[in-house]
């Protein structure tokens, strides 16, 4: 399976790749090519725990993904309608942080090397500021900003139950940037170790 097209939308965010998450400039392009061939090569230990790690199979997952995709593609051809808006951004949120988050993220996290594009990045992944508002969205703690140019989300920054909420404002364009990432992780990851379990 080629992922040259993830490689492009993701590439597309080359200054935070390489700012935010410590990329070198051409590991920034080629992030879905680089996960890809880093989860083939996991050992059969590394591959049971993520299979083990939940009770739904990759298969299912990136089906759940490939319909998704569906789904975005569709409200890109939509036009303009508020309603579907709000739906896409719920949607695409539930997906790219909450559904995501533990069953891969997480777990390719603790199976990736060090230093690794994968670990790099899926650290990014759940780690604050994300992992607040994953956490945000699971809660329902959120709403969009008065010029509707983002969010505003509540969340702590840490796992002390007592601590106060604390506010966050993000921006479209940062939406945009961890969205295209979570979704070229996970498809890369998933279709990846999934090709090497059929064969």
């Amino acid at each position: 399976m080629r992922y040259q097209r993830l490689d492009r939308q993701i590439v597309a965010f080359s200054r935070e790749l390489t700012a935010l998450i410590g990329l070198q400039t051409s590991e920034a392009g080629a992030v879905a090519t680089s996960i890809a061939a880093e989860t083939r090569f996991f050992g059969a230990s590394a591959r049971a725990a993520i299979v083990a790690g939940s009770p739904v199979t990759l298969r299912d997952r990136i089906t759940e993904l490939t319909a998704f995709q569906t789904f975005m593609d569709g409200c890109a051809r939509g036009g303009s309608n508020p309603a579907l808006t709000r739906t896409q951004v719920i949607t695409q949120n539930y997906i790219c942080f909450v559904y995501l988050s533990e069953a891969c993220f997480r777990a390719l996290l603790k199976q990736s090397k060090p230093g690794s594009v994968t670990r790099r990045c899926c650290k990014f992944l759940t780690d604050n500021p994300i992992r607040a508002f994953r956490n945000a969205i699971a809660h329902s703690n959120w709403t969009y900003a008065a010029d509707f140019g983002g969010l505003v989300f509540w969340a702590r920054k840490g796992s002390d139950q007592n601590e106060p909420l604390t506010r966050f404002d993000l921006s479209q364009s940062e939406l945009d940037f961890w969205q295209t990432l979570s979704r070229g992780v996970a498809y890369a990851a998933y279709t990846s170790l999934d090709s090497f379990n059929t064969h």
